[in-house]
């Protein structure tokens, strides 16, 4: 990391790669106890709430890529690609707001057709 990255970029950088290594403790320390999360699998609120959306995945996790960080001071978005026992190159993205050092809301887009393909869910 440069030098140069501002705030946000800063902490949606450690966030991202924190979460991608099974570092689910350390991600959390980086939100605000009333963060907001919207996903395609619903809303979660509070580090509790977060915590249940994205410690079963990151643990099922066998490798991530993190593509790419771009921010500024107060929003960042993290581009990344990881792979479950399932799931081979999925695509995700994370769009984050930073309030006082803390991430306060994640807007995370991800496809939810390959899970579901994945699981039998759904006829191909």
């Amino acid at each position: 990391m440069t030098a140069t990255n501002a705030l946000a970029q800063k902490i949606a950088e450690d966030f991202v790669r924190a979460w991608t290594s099974k570092d689910v403790d350390k991600a959390l320390s980086l939100l605000a106890d009333d963060v907001v999360c919207e996903a395609p699998t619903g809303t979660f609120e509070g580090v509790e709430g977060y915590r249940g959306f994205v410690e079963p995945f990151a643990n099922s996790l066998v490798g991530a890529t993190v593509i790419d960080v771009l921010g500024d001071d107060t929003n960042a978005a993290t581009v990344y690609t990881v792979d479950t026992p399932l799931l081979k190159d999925f695509r995700g993205i994370d769009y984050l707001t930073v309030e006082n050092g803390k991430i306060t809301r994640v807007m995370s887009v991800f496809d939810l057709l390959p899970m579901v393909r994945a699981r039998g869910d759904l006829q191909h």
